[in-house]
């Protein structure tokens, strides 16, 4: 979605999604650490005003705010510091519809009186879209249980495309198609379940998946431009009552083969 601008300076973007359960279920996974953790990345929140919200997307890239509003289970914004835009204030609304239904909305507003962040902020919007459809399977299948996520980084040599099929052939995934039943192969540990979604003509490098080995879960698979690399991305999200214990054992299998198949490029200078 577009950068909205006014006379003023400020700048805002949106993203929202619809989802299933009440205001009070969908608020649990949206607003509190756990809950924002099954779907989104590790997270803590202190859930009151002036209490700190962390999201941690990876060593060294941890992203901490304040809580400037707290309107359970209705809205509550953050601050945080975003570069130099300064202050990004990010407001969560949950909205109740009919059949069930509820509507999460993220809107990010910060002041600038350049463009030279506006495609960043553009690029949060689509991130979004990525997460809201973990969310929305998570709310739909996994509601309420409890999540034991992590999240794996190989690199690949560019182009984008050429990557993703290393990976997908690696993991015995090729051709991919909605509906179908999937599960690894040619050496890969095990991951097995439906496929949600393949990437669209505009990305065509995603894949998510629903898990039922080696848990219950979702796992969400996609490829990016990454400083002259093309990052490969693996997050899984197992649920229920053996999920602590089965990504405990999964994920050192997972990063051995991720290290070994598609390795970090070495920093210039490293032995």
């Amino acid at each position: 979605m577009p950068v909205k601008k006014d006379p003023s300076g400020q700048r805002s973007v949106e993203a929202e999604v619809e989802v299933p359960g009440t205001p009070e279920e969908v608020w649990k996974a949206i607003a509190t650490g756990p809950g924002i953790s099954s779907w989104f990345v590790p997270s803590t929140v202190e859930e009151r005003v002036d209490g700190t919200a962390t999201a941690n997307f990876g060593p060294g890239m941890e992203s901490v705010g304040k809580i400037k509003l707290w309107e359970p289970p209705r809205m509550y914004v953050v601050e945080t510091a975003e570069g130099p835009p300064s202050m990004v204030a990010s407001e969560w609304t949950v909205e109740a519809r009919s059949g069930g239904m509820c509507v999460v909305r993220v809107l990010h507003r910060w002041f600038a009186s350049t463009d030279d962040w506006d495609s960043q902020f553009e690029g949060h919007t689509e991130g979004w879209k990525a997460f809201f459809r973990i969310l929305r399977l998570y709310l739909s299948h996994f509601r309420g249980q409890p999540g034991s996520p992590f999240q794996l980084m190989g690199f690949g040599s560019e182009p984008k495309a050429k990557a993703w099929e290393a990976l997908m052939t690696a993991l015995g995934l090729a051709g991919p198609a909605v509906g179908q039943r999937v599960k690894t192969g040619g050496g890969a540990p095990p991951l097995a379940g439906v496929v949600e979604r393949v990437g669209e003509e505009a990305y065509p490098e995603e894949l998510l998946l629903r898990l039922d080995q080696p848990a219950p879960g979702v796992s969400h698979i996609f490829a990016m431009p990454m400083g002259g690399q093309v990052l490969l991305s693996m997050r899984l999200y197992l649920y229920g009552p053996r999920a602590a214990a089965a990504a405990a054992e999964a994920e050192p299998l997972w990063q051995a083969w991720v290290n070994q198949r598609f390795p970090a490029p070495c920093a210039p200078g490293a032995a």
